[in-house]
């Protein structure tokens, strides 16, 4: 039943997303916001499309540390999962993001809409100048910036190297760092075909102060307030190792 509730969620995305696609060569005529509210339908029609088919929900604490201005979120990256679902949980966001993923068909169109800050990492006194700028332009338009500090996904029971580039950019914006755990590899591995029922955990924490303080203390601080949460959270799902193995 797993593969059969799994080739139904993926059939539905297929069948979508050329669409929604071809709409967001027509709503980069609109502003910002808009067109981002628009193209983030397609994201909430999936997530509820994946309860339906594979019977995978999800349970959010700490919504409450959203109530503030756009800010810096840095989340965990495990899955595709939370691509999707923060922009059903978040106010309105953009990502950080590998400048070649704007030229992958289809799904490359409907990321630009969204208005991301893509870079090229290749260039990396360019690609901080771009993010400063941009980032500081997104704000401006009411956007949260959603940065991965692992710099990839990475599987259930690992841990990356957190990078301080989203702690820095948080400084030089002069707003603070909100961080955020979640368990979503659990249930949906990274580049499995595979999607898993059960609940999905999202912690949102409270916003972590940046002023007056060096990028390493603050990301120090988002790492050990993440780890923590990812330490409560895990072991609960199929494809956590401890269970299973990785199924990444």
């Amino acid at each position: 039943m797993i593969w059969l509730r799994s080739g139904l969620y993926w059939l539905g995305m297929i069948v979508t997303l050329p669409f929604y696609a071809l709409l967001a060569t027509f709503l980069l005529l609109l502003p910002p916001l808009p067109r981002y509210r628009i193209m983030a339908s397609w994201a909430k029609m999936m997530v509820f499309w994946l309860r339906i088919t594979c019977g995978l929900k999800h349970r959010v604490e700490g919504l409450e540390h959203l109530q503030i201005a756009p800010a810096v979120m840095l989340c965990k990256h495990q899955s595709a999962w939370e691509t999707l679902s923060l922009q059903l949980i978040m106010p309105p966001l953009v990502w950080v993001l590998k400048q070649e993923l704007l030229k992958l068909p289809f799904f490359g169109w409907g990321l630009r809409c969204l208005s991301p800050i893509a870079i090229d990492r290749s260039k990396r006194a360019e690609a901080g100048k771009k993010l400063m700028e941009q980032g500081r332009d997104r704000l401006g338009k009411g956007f949260w910036i959603v940065i991965f500090p692992e710099g990839t996904r990475v599987p259930p029971g690992e841990r990356g190297r957190y990078q301080q580039g989203g702690a820095r950019l948080a400084l030089d914006l002069g707003v603070p760092v909100v961080p955020v755990a979640h368990n979503a590899g659990e249930f949906w591995p990274r580049n499995s075909f595979l999607k898993y029922s059960g609940e999905i955990t999202m912690v949102i924490g409270a916003p972590i102060p940046t002023a007056g303080r060096s990028s390493a203390e603050v990301n120090r601080e988002a790492e050990a307030w993440i780890e923590g949460q990812m330490d409560r959270i895990s072991g609960v799902g199929p494809c956590h190792p401890a269970k299973r193995g990785n199924a990444g």
